[in-house]
């Protein structure tokens, strides 16, 4: 690795459309602005809290020859497949689901208090793994750890690897790294990225986190990378 600081090359908006039943989502990957970030073919997030915006979900569809990603930030999603697995993911659980060669499933989100939040990742799999079986990693919470460093930075470790902690998700054929960093206010926070990998950053809007911002001066990126190739 060379060390050198990697430029942006590019900033986007994340575009609003509506998916599934009539969710409406925010879209940074897969839309008319960005769709060249092999191997992430879409990424989107999910926020509200009015239920019109979420409650109609993701009745049953299909997923093949690629992996999606689930990141839970509020509220709770239901989920079940065509082969008889079922159950639900909260506030700060992870979803990785491998559909290999082919599944159907449904996502539907339940009406709380606290609105329904989170992110959806899809990743490309190589020729050689499209029609592998489809299985499925569902980490809770408490599984994924933290990382916090001297300065205060906070990082969950979904995937990938910061410092000497490994990520709760593994064995993924792009050999991704996926963190949740909370940075605090005039800090910055710092990442190793292998050489062949594709980095991306989400930053949250304040409008979305005003009320952690206030209280904590934090501020919140969901960022990932993973190795390009002949996907």
């Amino acid at each position: 690795m060379s060390g050198q600081l990697r430029k942006v090359k590019t900033i986007i908006e994340p575009t609003p459309v509506v998916e599934g039943a009539g969710v409406r989502l925010k879209r940074s990957l897969g839309g008319q602005e960005l769709n060249y970030l092999d191997p992430f073919l879409l990424f989107d997030h999910f926020g509200s809290l009015n239920a019109e915006d979420y409650q109609a979900g993701f009745p049953m569809h299909p997923h093949r020859g690629i992996e999606t990603v689930t990141y839970m930030l509020t509220g709770e999603v239901h989920h079940r497949d065509t082969l008889g697995n079922s159950g639900s993911i909260g506030a700060g659980d992870v979803q990785w689901m491998t559909a290999g060669g082919g599944i159907l499933h449904e996502e539907m989100p339940q009406v709380r208090p606290e609105g329904n939040s989170g992110f959806q990742l899809w990743v490309n799999l190589p020729a050689r793994l499209k029609m592998t079986q489809p299985r499925y990693q569902d980490i809770p919470s408490r599984e994924i750890p933290e990382v916090i460093t001297d300065d205060g930075t906070k990082i969950r470790v979904i995937a990938g690897k910061v410092a000497d902690t490994h990520g709760a998700v593994a064995e993924i054929a792009a050999n991704p790294t996926y963190l949740d960093v909370w940075i605090p206010a005039e800090r910055t926070f710092t990442h190793s990225i292998p050489q062949g990998h594709m980095p991306m950053c989400l930053k949250e809007r304040r409008d979305l986190w005003r009320r952690k911002k206030d209280q904590h001066g934090l501020l919140r990126q969901n960022w990932w990378c993973g190795r390009m190739g002949s996907w």
